[in-house]
Order: C-alpha cells, then sequence, then structure tokens
C-alpha cells in the first residue's frame, strides 16, 4: 500500500510539474494517480522504470503505431478527459506492451536547438586549427542531431545570422551582451560519427517513432521541429558507435579522413557520466592528439567538463559553459568561449574571434 501512495503521489507531482508545458500529460498523470488499476499495472514494471515521463512515453508510442487507436485519437484532438480515460485503460489491458517498452528503451531528452551554441563554437575550433574539413564526433548523440550542425539556418537576437538560412532547420536564440558571434562559417563535413551507450538510429521506423514518443503529443510544434531535424539527418545518415565514450573515441576518430580535424561535440552529456569517466574522455582525447590534432567543443554544466575554465561560476547555477580544447603535439589548450542557457536558448559569447 505504501508503494503504490508513492507512486501515485509521484504521478500528482509529474502533473504539477509537467502540466502547464502539457495539460494533456497533466491530466494522463493524474488519471493515472487515481486509478488504483493503473498503478498496479506500473508496479509490474521494474523499479526505476516506473517514472511518470517512461511510461507516458511507452503510451504515446503505442498510440503512434497504431496499438492504441482511442488514445491516439484522443491525442489527435486534444480531449484530455478521452485521453486520461483511454490511458488509463491502455495501461490496464496493455501492461505486458508497456512493460517491453519501458525496459528496452532510455528516454530522450529533447536534442533539438543545440545548433545555436554548436555552429559558433564548431567554426571557432576549425578556425583555430586551421582546418579546411572537419570530421563531426558527437558523445552522447543519442539520434545523431547535433550531427547536421552544419545544414541548419540560424537567427541570432542580435540580427546576425549563420549557417542555410534555406535549410528546413530554422533555430533561433537570443543574445546576452555585446559581443557578436564569430562570423565564420563551418569548413566541409566530410565525416559523422556519434558515440552512445544506447544510439537511436533515424532510419529505422521503430526508433525514429519513439523519439516522437518521448515528446507530449500535445507539444506540437516541438514534434515538427523534431520531425524536421529527424528528416535531415536521415537525409545522410551519422555512423553510430555503441558504447563508452573514453572506449570508442579511438575507433570514431579514426573514421575521420586524415586530412580533417576531428571535432568532438558534447552537450549536457558529461554529467551523465561519474568524474573518473569524464577524466577517461579526457585522457583518450589527449592520446588521440599524439598522432593528429584534436578538438573538443562542449556544452556542460559548470565544472563538468574537464580542463575547461569555470570562469569562477559556482556548480549547478543554472546556466553552462560553452567550451573548447584543442590537443596537439605541443599539448593541450583549454579556453571558455560563453555562457548559455535553457540548452542554447539563450547565449553569451566572450572568446575574441
Amino acid at each position: 500500500m505504501g508503494s503504490s501512495r508513492a507512486l501515485a503521489e509521484a504521478y500528482r507531482r509529474f502533473a504539477e510539474d509537467d502540466g502547464v508545458a502539457s495539460p494533456l500529460s497533466g491530466r494522463v498523470a493524474i488519471a493515472v494517480s487515481r486509478s488504483s488499476a493503473a498503478l498496479r499495472a506500473v508496479e509490474t514494471a521494474p523499479a526505476r522504470r516506473r517514472r511518470p515521463a517512461m511510461v507516458l512515453a511507452a503510451l504515446h508510442a503505442l498510440a503512434l503505431a497504431g496499438r492504441a487507436p482511442a488514445l491516439a485519437e484522443a491525442y489527435a484532438a486534444g480531449d484530455g478527459d478521452a485521453a486520461a480515460s483511454a490511458a488509463v485503460e491502455t495501461l490496464t489491458a496493455m501492461a505486458d506492451a508497456v512493460v517491453a517498452i519501458v525496459t528496452s528503451r532510455q528516454l530522450r531528452a529533447e536534442e533539438t536547438g543545440r545548433a545555436t551554441v554548436l555552429y559558433p563554437a564548431i567554426a571557432h575550433a576549425a578556425h583555430r586549427a586551421g582546418a579546411n574539413a572537419i570530421g563531426l564526433i558527437d558523445v552522447g548523440c543519442s539520434a545523431g542531431l547535433n550531427l547536421t550542425v552544419d545544414r541548419v539556418g540560424l537567427t541570432y537576437g542580435n540580427g546576425q545570422t549563420l549557417g542555410n538560412l534555406a535549410s528546413p532547420v530554422q533555430r533561433s536564440a537570443s543574445i546576452v551582451g555585446d559581443r557578436p558571434l564569430p562570423a565564420l562559417a563551418l569548413p566541409e563535413v566530410v565525416a559523422r560519427v556519434g558515440i552512445d551507450r544506447n544510439p537511436v538510429d533515424v532510419t529505422d521506423p521503430d526508433d525514429a517513432r519513439w523519439l516522437r514518443a518521448c515528446v507530449a503529443p500535445d507539444r506540437r510544434e516541438q514534434l515538427e521541429r523534431l520531425d524536421a531535424e529527424v528528416s535531415l539527418a536521415r537525409s545522410e545518415p551519422p555512423v553510430l558507435l555503441q558504447g563508452a565514450p573514453a572506449s570508442m573515441l579511438p575507433n570514431a576518430i579514426a573514421r575521420v579522413p586524415a586530412h580533417a580535424v576531428p571535432v568532438i561535440t558534447s552537450t549536457w552529456a558529461l554529467s551523465r557520466l561519474p568524474l573518473e569517466d569524464r577524466r577517461l574522455f579526457l585522457d583518450s582525447l589527449e592520446e588521440a592528439a599524439g598522432d593528429r590534432p584534436v578538438a573538443w567543443v562542449s556544452a556542460e554544466g559548470v565544472g563538468v567538463a574537464p580542463t575547461i575554465p569555470t570562469l569562477g561560476d559556482r556548480p549547478a547555477s543554472g546556466h553552462s559553459i560553452i567550451g573548447l580544447a584543442t590537443f596537439d603535439r605541443a599539448g593541450r589548450h583549454s579556453e571558455a568561449l560563453g555562457r548559455c542557457w535553457s540548452k542554447g536558448r539563450l547565449l553569451s559569447w566572450f572568446a575574441a574571434s
């Protein structure tokens, strides 16, 4: 009984926290919290897989796959009452299917929009290295959507534009401060490689469906952005390597042609790694630089990315540091290029061009 009460409370809290952004998700979470049958169904999943966001994503996946037509219809209509009722019915009738999904999948955070930070930072890194061509390697890539950074259009609050303004994927960000972003174009990208413990293949219909399922069904604009980025990634799919970043980096770097500079990117990925694994990641970068120059562009919380200056900022301060570390035979050079907030929706640049 105590376990059921705690689970019901978790779903109520989820509804309070996420209900403003997604009223449909809030209504479904409340309905689950009030249904003893639904809670019993959730309890058949492993303890770590009972989180509201995970179970709601599984329900959304069943609706997208056509396996829960009443729920799909309610979601499409934006009918909260119908969605709440259909979700409870689906969960109780298809508990095994829900459990199968939550135990085999990882919840995916929104990847869209990170190009606003990555594009100027990668362009700065390539310019510093004198690169005419680069190979992109994204750590914690999930579906590899960051690897399309050179093919999107970007508009900033100070009037600057970067990238391809004719691209079907357009992103924007606000700017804090007076210093402009570097007005540099990215060199030719000759390799796109993603590293993730559980990568998502955008060319696989089930994987692509799961990405959509992780977005609340009434977040229409977010779903449209995701669809556009998935379509762009499908047109030139990345190589996906499964494993830990430190162990997979040599393989990934070897896939970048010799005439190109490997540029590794990490965006809010290293915080998921223990401190020792972050140090191993840095060691792998330094070892790779014994044979060729390597650059690492990061957007991580304050103090998360090894060797990137924190500028005296406090950890968990609500913003992230945009960092660059370059490695070559002369050694390592690390600098902070700027700060960003809200996963790239707001940024401040202060590195000299």
